[in-house]
């Protein structure tokens, strides 16, 4: 039928306006007011299983490619083919782990990720039963797997090297020290075990709310929390730390010593039990903090009520209790003065209330907008544009470059300080745009650091640093406004403390040949876009330098208008296709249930030409227009962007016979 008609989200709490989250309504009662059942307690919804087809396809598809060779080799699990055997309980499974082992062993490579779901076959299914309802039962197994009906392994001839969780501890904590941040361990109950995280702090961030995750001991975190993901909710966890400036040029601690971690996790563990032999305490930390370790217990605050209105109509209180720290670490020796700030002047704290549009570019609210009636304030779901939800305009921006190894620049711009600014250029609305000096462009910063412009990326998710921070362009609503301190809003816009910390590195990336020799030895197609805006260079008012896109699709898909470059770089485009790869893999299965999944396979192959050279050129020929490139085993297809939509410009064996 392509829906499914399911409980409404009502028949949770019943027929109830305001409920509580804790106490469960009748059973099934639905809520008479509803606003998606209107009371009849059942929706139907979009089949997601069968994409609202109607009908799914029993085939599952595994692949695992060697990268350091490109070899292929894939196995498919369809009705007749499975192979099951009994567990010891007695169930039949398929073991799909041992399938990709054995097609790791036929390319070669190893691999550490064999996360592959077995298929467990319901108690009807017996050895002897009749074929066709041997097939019918094992269909549906397969069915129950097929949210990724094709899933893609990757692995390298030689193992890579196991995870340290001493050394890794070892590395986060003199991170911390360059980086003047803390470095926090915490262990927080969860059920009958601990959830564990280890993460960086701004000093002064709270205990954030929930769990860290499944339990699991502190040796499997650090191996899986690498310097990205610790820095991963930076500015979210201390959007309410209060803002300190920073004193780099006080005594550096001593390096980070050996750290025993089972002693680090015992201790942290000893910490959660209350020594009064009351109730056990949530949990408890350890931070990082000025060259040493300092342990805090997780003690219940003050219970808070938050009320949640519902898609239904309802309203749903919820009693959250909030953990605070039992003892606060002393000040380290690098934190300096508070800095002043200013209330946001778009935002309400504690409300969802926003600045409404009919207020932008400054100016005043409309008595006849419809969403505002005049406030100049209008509910809303995102965060505050102006303060990034901080209610926060600070006076001082405090800007770190670094390239998360050994070097590190700190920057304190403050407001009001004279600089000279000339005008570069006028925005059409007559706003003028100035020029900040040197130490305000950070990508002249980051050569100081053997970086270029377009590797700068905010280290809380990656974000590509814009084109004004990274030349000082300012552009200011008035003539007689301070640039400085508009520079310091658009830096510290969210940011934890008023602190924006940035990268100054490529990211780790595989080069382009290798990513082309994977997707052809897949039989899949890579598409790479590319825009060469370097003739704007200097234009203060235009998009300048190269825009790049890499991404795998079917090898029949066609080129999208909407397919258009935006990565600052080719490694920043090729990282990315890299971490999206396998959910690209899946996607890849044909729409068409009556096709199957091809199940590729293929021997070493030579690594390709680089292509980057030839992709330059023909960007360079076509200025400013987007260009996308499909590369399949039959060859390469040129396509240009324009006014018109997409047209192709050339087919050929390779890019360089194109010239």
């Amino acid at each position: 039928m392509t829906f499914t008609l399911d409980p409404c989200r009502c028949t949770t709490y019943g027929d109830r306006f305001l409920v509580d989250a804790d106490i469960p309504g009748s059973p099934r009662e639905a809520y008479r007011s509803c606003e998606q059942c209107r009371g009849a307690g059942r929706v139907a919804y979009p089949c997601h299983r069968c994409d609202r087809r109607g009908r799914r396809r029993a085939q599952f598809v595994v692949t695992v490619a060697n990268l350091d060779t490109g070899a292929v080799a894939s196995h498919q699990v369809v009705p007749g083919g499975l192979d099951p055997h009994r567990d010891p309980a007695g169930h039949w499974v398929v073991d799909l782990a041992f399938r990709v082992r054995e097609l790791a062993a036929s390319v070669g490579a190893v691999v550490t990720d064999t996360d592959t779901p077995s298929l467990w076959l319901s108690q009807q299914w017996r050895p002897d039963l009749p074929a066709a309802q041997r097939y019918e039962l094992e269909a549906h197994a397969i069915l129950r797997a097929d949210h990724a009906p094709w899933r893609l392994v990757l692995g390298r001839s030689t193992a890579t090297p196991a995870v340290d969780p001493a050394t890794r501890l070892a590395r986060l904590c003199a991170l911390a020290d360059l980086l003047l941040l803390d470095l926090v361990v915490e262990a927080r109950r969860q059920g009958g075990g601990f959830g564990w995280a280890v993460r960086y702090e701004v000093p002064g961030s709270p205990a954030p709310p929930g769990s860290p995750g499944w339990c699991r001991g502190l040796p499997e975190t650090l191996i899986d929390t690498d310097v990205a993901d610790a820095l991963t909710g930076l500015a979210e966890r201390g959007r309410t730390a209060p803002a300190r400036l920073l004193r780099p040029d006080s005594p550096r601690p001593p390096a980070a010593s050996p750290v025993d971690v089972d002693r680090l996790e015992r201790r942290v563990l000893a910490d959660c039990v209350d020594p009064a032999g009351g109730d056990d305490l949530p949990g408890a930390q350890a931070v990082w903090r000025a060259g040493r370790w300092w342990h805090t217990t997780l003690r219940p605050g003050e219970p808070v009520e938050i009320l949640a209105e519902q898609p239904t109509g309802q309203v749903v209180r919820r009693v959250h209790v909030p953990v605070t720290r039992g003892y606060e670490p002393p000040d380290p020796p690098w934190l300096g003065e508070p800095v002043d700030w200013r209330p946001c002047p778009d935002c309400r704290p504690g409300s969802r209330l926003r600045a409404c549009d009919c207020r932008l570019g400054g100016r005043p609210a409309d008595s006849d907008c419809p969403h505002c009636s005049g406030a100049g304030l209008r509910p809303s779901a995102l965060h505050c544009f102006t303060c990034g939800d901080t209610h926060r305009l600070h006076q001082a921006a405090l800007v770190t470059l670094t390239d998360l190894r050994h070097r590190v620049m700190h920057l304190t711009w403050q407001a009001g300080t004279p600089e000279v600014a000339p005008l570069v250029a006028t925005q059409p609305n007559g706003r003028p745009v100035v020029q900040l000096p040197n130490r305000y462009r950070l990508g002249a910063c980051a050569a100081t650091l053997g970086a270029r412009p377009e590797d700068l990326a905010d280290v809380d998710g990656g974000f590509e640093i814009g084109k004004d921070l990274r030349d000082g362009y300012v552009t200011l609503p008035r003539a007689d406004v301070d640039p400085v301190a508009e520079q310091i809003r658009t830096a510290g816009r969210g940011t934890a403390a008023g602190r924006l910390i940035v990268v100054a590195a490529p990211p780790d990336a595989p080069p382009l040949a290798e990513l082309l020799r994977l997707a052809l030895g897949l039989d899949l197609a890579l598409v790479v876009g590319v825009r060469d805006w370097r003739h704007h260079a200097g234009d203060p008012l235009l998009a300048e330098g190269l825009r790049w896109s890499v991404e795998v699709q079917p090898r029949d898909a066609s080129v999208s208008p909407d397919h258009l470059p935006y990565r600052p770089s080719l490694a920043a485009a090729l990282a990315w296709c890299r971490e999206c790869l396998t959910d690209a893999v899946a996607g890849a299965a044909p729409t068409d249930l009556a096709t199957p999944i091809s199940v590729p396979g293929s021997g070493p192959r030579g690594i390709v030409a680089d292509p980057e050279p030839d992709l330059l050129r023909l960007a360079a020929r076509h200025a400013g227009q987007a260009l996308t490139v499909r590369f399949t085993r039959d060859g390469c297809a040129v396509h240009l962007h324009d006014d018109d939509g997409v047209r192709l410009l050339a087919r050929a064996r390779d890019l360089g016979s194109l010239r």
